[in-house]
């Protein structure tokens, strides 16, 4: 564990540390390999978006008011506000009739540099329907509608909605609902905290479900709809984030293979649909994989991601090449002359059978 940290240096020189976490299981939860303390208590933020998707659908309220694939992607999302984000984000609220004043989600600056430099020229202030999380608020107004619960206060912990969704994340989990904490997000609603494998957890269950189910069967049991909400965002990855995102640039990568989602603060999950990669690892079928950076730098968080992507060997090389950038983030001055870079000292350790742990071949 002295060794689990991702490390920038200048002229050679250590200038930062940053410990990383991960956890990597198999369909059936089983931990396979890990970094640092995967048992560490975390809060999932926008990672545990797709499980608060769950609860929506098995709220009925997706088929109920005519959403489609690209909507329940956007419910998903932690979106750059691009045109295409906001316009669905309206679209979504005409579907379940409702207005952008009922959204308990605020405007805040584009998590896209070139979305804030468009509004900055255009005296733009962006109002509640640019949320990166609107989407979410969107599908948990239909939601509490579905369940009879009306739409005042649906964001409240108290919320019918929301007792539904922390039951749906600690089934998930598979955790007494007593085991899960829960905060406030940046965007208003409730967000979870449990350990970090867990989170690996829901997402080894969201690829083995997009394997057992083709998509042709209604939602009427959760693997279905687990099916359908991995196959939204892996159709649909640019609504998951946006042009030039670290999730969307990986989707787009992986084609259907796998999904991957952001959590702020530097946590991150992956689900792998199971192959030859995943049944080299010693997993039957799909893999979860979880990552949580203890500083919160999401450079250095899409960095490690990639280095885990290239230890476990998911994907081909060529393909993991599209990932580079984010694997090896230019350090240059304002002169643009290089000034050092990022390396990861750590391996992933997986358990012998004797108790000890062993590292990751690569």
């Amino acid at each position: 564990m002295s060794e689990d940290f991702v490390v920038t240096d200048r002229g050679g020189i250590v200038e930062n540390s940053h410990r990383i976490h991960a956890a990597v299981v198999d369909a059936e939860g089983r931990l396979l390999y890990a970094l640092g303390n995967p048992m560490r208590q975390t809060l999932a933020r926008s990672a545990a978006k797709p499980a608060q998707a769950l609860a929506i659908l098995e709220a009925s309220g997706f088929d109920r008011y005519g959403f489609d694939d690209a909507d329940l992607a956007l419910m998903c999302a932690s979106h750059s506000s691009e045109e295409r984000h906001i316009a669905r984000t309206r679209t979504m609220l005409s579907k379940v009739h409702a207005e952008e004043t009922d959204l308990r989600c605020g405007g805040h600056p584009s998590l896209s540099e070139t979305v804030n430099r468009s509004w900055i020229k255009q005296d733009y202030t962006p109002t509640a329907v640019c949320s990166n999380c609107s989407g979410k608020h969107v599908g948990m107004i239909a939601g509490a509608r579905a369940i009879g619960a009306g739409v005042e206060g649906y964001h409240l912990p108290d919320h019918p909605m929301q007792a539904l969704v922390k039951r749906t994340v600690a089934e998930l989990c598979d955790l007494d609902a007593q085991k899960v904490e829960w905060g406030v997000d940046g965007c208003n609603l409730p967000t979870p905290a449990f350990p970090l494998d867990r989170l690996a957890r829901i997402y080894a269950k969201l690829a083995s479900a997009a394997d057992r189910h083709d998509g042709g069967e209604d939602l009427s049991t959760q693997g279905a709809a687990l099916a359908r909400i991995f196959r939204a965002m892996a159709r649909y990855p640019e609504m998951v984030a946006g042009e030039g995102r670290y999730c969307t640039v990986l989707m787009r990568a992986f084609d259907g293979a796998l999904i991957g989602k952001l959590g702020a603060d530097a946590s991150y999950a992956i689900g792998v649909r199971a192959s030859d990669d995943t049944r080299r690892l010693g997993a039957d079928g799909a893999l979860g994989i979880s990552v949580k950076i203890e500083d919160g730098n999401l450079e250095i968080l899409y960095a490690a991601v990639t280095e885990l992507l290239d230890q476990l060997g998911i994907g081909s090389p060529e393909l993991r090449k599209s990932l580079a950038t984010f694997h090896h983030p230019s350090r240059v001055n304002t002169m643009g002359v290089a000034t050092g870079g990022v390396s990861f000292p750590f391996k992933l350790r997986g358990p012998k059978p004797d108790g000890h742990d062993s590292r990751l071949a690569t």
